[in-house]
C-alpha cells in the first residue's frame, strides 16, 4: 500500500470541501463517533477509501476526522443505541448562520445525518498508519 498519508486542515468552507472529497465513502461504526462537549470537540475514527490514489489502487486507510469549536451535535435517523451500526459518509456541507459560525452537516447514506453547530470551521483529517486493500470500489447511482 502507498505510504502517502494525508494530514489536512480546514478553516473555511472551501477547505472543508477538500476534506469532504477525501472522506467520501468512508465507513465507520457509531461506536467510533465521540462528542466531548466540555472540550467542544467532535471526533470520528473512520476507514476512508483512498480516492486520490485512483480507483485501481482500491485502498482504505484508518483516519481520524477531528472538529474543534463545536457547540452542539445532533443526529437525524441514527439509532443511538446501536453502537455497531455502520455509517457510510457521503459528504460534509457547511451552512453559515452568523458567519463564521454555522452548521457542518455530515451526510451519510440511508438518510442519516449528524449536524454540528460550530463557532467556526476548524477541522483536521489525519491518516493513521493502518491501510489495507479494499474489497471493492464504492459505486454511486446517478
Amino acid at each position: 500500500m502507498a505510504a502517502n498519508r494525508r494530514k489536512l486542515v480546514a478553516l473555511d468552507a472551501e477547505d472543508l470541501a477538500v476534506i469532504s472529497a477525501h472522506c467520501q465513502d468512508a465507513v465507520l461504526k457509531l461506536r467510533d463517533v465521540r462528542f466531548f462537549p466540555a472540550e467542544r470537540r467532535f471526533v470520528l475514527e473512520l476507514n476512508r477509501f483512498v480516492w486520490e490514489e485512483g480507483e485501481r489502487q482500491k485502498e482504505r486507510r484508518k483516519s481520524v476526522l477531528h472538529f474543534d469549536r463545536v457547540e452542539k451535535a445532533a443526529t437525524q435517523g441514527i439509532n443511538q443505541r446501536d453502537r455497531e451500526q455502520v455509517l457510510s459518509l457521503l459528504a460534509m456541507l457547511y451552512t453559515p448562520s452568523d458567519s463564521p459560525a454555522g452548521f457542518v452537516d455530515l451526510v451519510f447514506s440511508g438518510d442519516f445525518q449528524i449536524r454540528l453547530s460550530v463557532e467556526c470551521i476548524e477541522v483536521q483529517l489525519t491518516d493513521m498508519d493502518a491501510s489495507w486493500e479494499a474489497s471493492s470500489v464504492p459505486v454511486h447511482e446517478d
